[in-house]
């Protein structure tokens, strides 16, 4: 990876925001197109069913809040700081976020095709069939996360890397990959699109674990046979 993919450190404390000071607390209920300015929002369950698209989250933290079937779509995460937060049945299609960071989060169940990120990061996340078909994703970062049925069909990824990251039965079909480094993720599982990982970056040992699926992708067999040897038939009686 060149430095021009290099990443600021990830904040892992509320302390640690650099508008931390400037946090107002957030205690009522999410609006259509809301406009949430320097605010925290902590231990808040959002009422399952509660619409709040096109809202925008600019320099805000959410701690140890609960979004279950929450609507934002089109919502602008500039800025924006998560931690310990679930996403359950959330709708983020078309979503932006921009210079933001999930730590310790679950997204299951979460729609977010369509959605937009670059200079995100997820630390020790889990995504359970996360939906990102069609998303751009440039430098995003999923470091030390789970992610299983994770769908980035379609989508684009330029710059994104999986530290400590494990990948099972994710969908890459006809997505386009540019400088993503894969090296570092403990394990790579994929449904379907190995065809697409042209543009990533593995490991040798990656290599040969994913060997057999690109080989069955690629229509190749493999099979190792011992040649019996003739006798010599040449020898004169």
């Amino acid at each position: 990876m060149t430095a021009s993919h290099a990443r600021p450190t990830v904040p892992h404390d509320l302390a640690d925001l650099p508008y931390a000071a400037l946090l107002r607390p957030h205690t009522g209920p999410l609006a259509v197109e809301g406009d949430y300015d320097t605010v925290h929002l902590d231990g808040l369950d959002i009422a399952e069913g509660t619409r709040a698209p096109g809202s925008r989250f600019l320099e805000s933290a959410i701690t140890d809040c609960v979004f279950a079937g929450t609507d934002l779509r089109g919502a602008r995460f500039n800025d924006a700081w998560a931690s310990g937060t679930r996403f359950t049945g959330c709708t983020l299609a078309g979503s932006q976020w921009l210079d933001s960071a999930l730590v310790g989060c679950s997204l299951a169940g979460v729609e977010a095709f369509d959605a937009g990120m670059r200079r995100v990061a997820f630390v020790r996340c889990k995504l359970d069939s996360v939906n990102l078909r069609s998303a751009a994703l440039h430098d995003v970062a999923f470091e030390d996360c789970v992610l299983r049925d994770v769908d980035f069909g379609e989508a684009r990824l330029d710059g994104v890397t999986f530290p400590g990251s494990r990948i099972e039965r994710a969908r890459f079909g006809r997505a386009t990959l540019k400088n993503v480094d894969l090296r570092g993720a403990l394990s790579i599982d994929l449904a379907d699109g190995y065809e697409s990982l042209r543009g990533a970056v593995i490991s040798h040992p990656q290599l040969l674990d994913l060997a057999p699926a690109l080989a069955q992708t690629l229509g190749l067999t493999v099979a190792d046979s011992a040649l019996a040897s003739e006798p010599d038939r040449s020898t004169k009686r």
